[in-house]
C-alpha cells in the first residue's frame, strides 16, 4: 500500500474535486506544511504531492520511502532535482493545462492597462463624468491593440498561444531570441530588438539561475517605446526594484504582474508599492487558476500518479530520474 501526502490542499481551490488514487492506498491531506513540518509529514510516505512546498536536499535524504515527488503545478524549482536523482526520487510535474487560462490573464492585463480601465474606473467613482458635463471625457490615453508590437519572451506553450491571440487581435508577435543569443532561427527576433521596438512585452519563461533578473536597468533603459510590462510567470524574472525605478522615470508606461519575487509579498515589497497607481495592475498569482485549468491539473496530477505506480511514469522532470 502507498502512502501519499498533499502537503498543500489549499493551493487547489476548494470546489476542485481530487480523485482517490486507483491503487491501494491511504491519502493525507494537509491544508499547509511549514518548512519544519515536511520531515514529519512525510515520514513513511512514499509519494508526496506538493505546489509550492520547498524539499531541499536535506529534508530528501531524511525520507527513504520517499519514492515520487508529483508536483501539482509546472514550476519544479521548490524541489532539490540534483538530490531527487542521487537518491533515486522521481519527480513529475504538471503540464498543459494552463493553455487557456495564463494567455487569457496576460490579456486582460494587456487590454485593462492599454485602455486604461483602472484609471477611467476610478475617474468615475470620483466623479469625474458629472463634471465632465458631457457625454464622455479623455482623462487618460487610449490605445489598440491591432498594430501594437508584442515582445515574448518565452516559446513554450504559453508563448505561442499569445502570439496566436496577439495575431487575432492584428497585433504583431516577436519572440525574443535567448538573453545574449542571437541567432536561433527564424522564430526569433533578437533580444536587443524585442527590447528596442515592443510596444508590450510578456514574459513566459520559466526561473532559472540563467533567467533570474533577465528584466533590470539595462533592459528597461533599452526600452525605447516605453512598453507596458506583463509577468505571469514567475516573480524573479523581474528585478522588483528596478521595475518601480523605470517606472519612476518613464522607462515604462505600466505593468501588469501575477507574481511576486517572494509570495506573498511583504508590505514594503517595491510591487506592493507601486500597486495603486492607475498603470499598475497586481494579482493575487491567480491567472493559472480558471476553475477549468485547475480540474484540469487535478485530474493530470492523479494520472501522473497511476502511472508512475503502474509502471509507466509520465511527465517525469528531467535530471530527477
Amino acid at each position: 500500500m502507498h502512502k501519499i501526502a498533499f502537503l498543500d490542499r489549499t493551493t487547489l481551490a476548494p470546489q476542485i474535486a481530487l480523485r482517490e488514487p486507483r491503487f491501494d492506498h491511504q491519502l493525507i491531506e494537509y491544508e499547509n506544511t511549514s518548512s519544519e513540518q515536511v520531515l514529519q509529514r512525510l515520514a513513511g510516505v512514499s509519494i508526496a504531492i506538493i505546489n509550492k512546498v520547498a524539499l531541499t536536499q536535506d529534508m530528501l535524504a531524511q525520507l527513504p520511502d520517499l519514492k515520487l515527488v508529483a508536483i501539482a503545478a509546472t514550476g519544479t524549482d521548490c524541489v532539490d532535482k540534483a538530490a531527487c536523482q542521487r537518491l533515486g526520487i522521481a519527480v513529475c510535474n504538471i503540464r498543459g493545462y494552463a493553455i487557456n487560462t495564463v494567455p487569457e490573464h496576460t490579456f486582460a492585463l494587456i487590454l485593462a492597462l492599454r485602455r486604461n480601465l483602472i484609471a477611467y474606473r476610478d475617474d468615475v467613482l470620483a466623479g469625474e463624468w458629472q463634471k465632465s458635463g458631457q457625454f464622455c471625457f479623455f482623462t487618460h490615453a487610449i490605445h489598440d491593440l491591432a498594430g501594437a508590437r508584442l515582445g515574448i519572451i518565452g516559446e513554450g506553450v504559453l508563448g505561442q498561444r499569445v502570439a496566436e491571440i496577439g495575431k487575432a487581435f492584428g497585433m504583431q508577435p516577436m519572440f525574443a531570441a535567448h538573453k545574449g543569443r542571437d541567432g536561433l532561427g527564424p522564430l526569433y527576433t533578437p533580444w536587443d530588438e524585442v527590447l528596442a521596438t515592443s510596444d508590450i512585452i510578456t514574459v513566459h519563461s520559466p526561473l532559472t539561475p540563467n533567467t533570474r533578473n533577465m528584466l533590470a536597468m539595462p533592459e528597461f533603459r533599452a526600452m525605447k517605446r516605453k512598453p507596458l510590462i506583463i509577468n505571469t510567470a514567475r516573480g524573479g524574472l523581474v528585478d522588483e526594484g528596478a521595475f518601480v525605478q523605470a517606472l519612476d522615470e518613464g522607462l515604462i508606461s505600466g505593468a501588469g504582474f501575477d507574481v511576486t519575487a517572494s509570495e506573498p509579498p511583504p508590505e514594503d515589497n517595491p510591487l506592493m508599492r507601486a500597486a495603486g497607481r492607475s498603470n499598475v495592475v497586481l494579482t493575487p498569482h491567480v491567472a493559472w487558476a480558471s476553475d477549468e485549468a485547475q480540474q484540469c491539473l487535478a485530474d493530470q496530477l492523479m494520472d501522473n500518479i497511476e502511472n508512475f505506480v503502474n509502471g509507466v511514469p509520465t511527465n517525469l522532470v528531467q535530471g530527477a530520474y
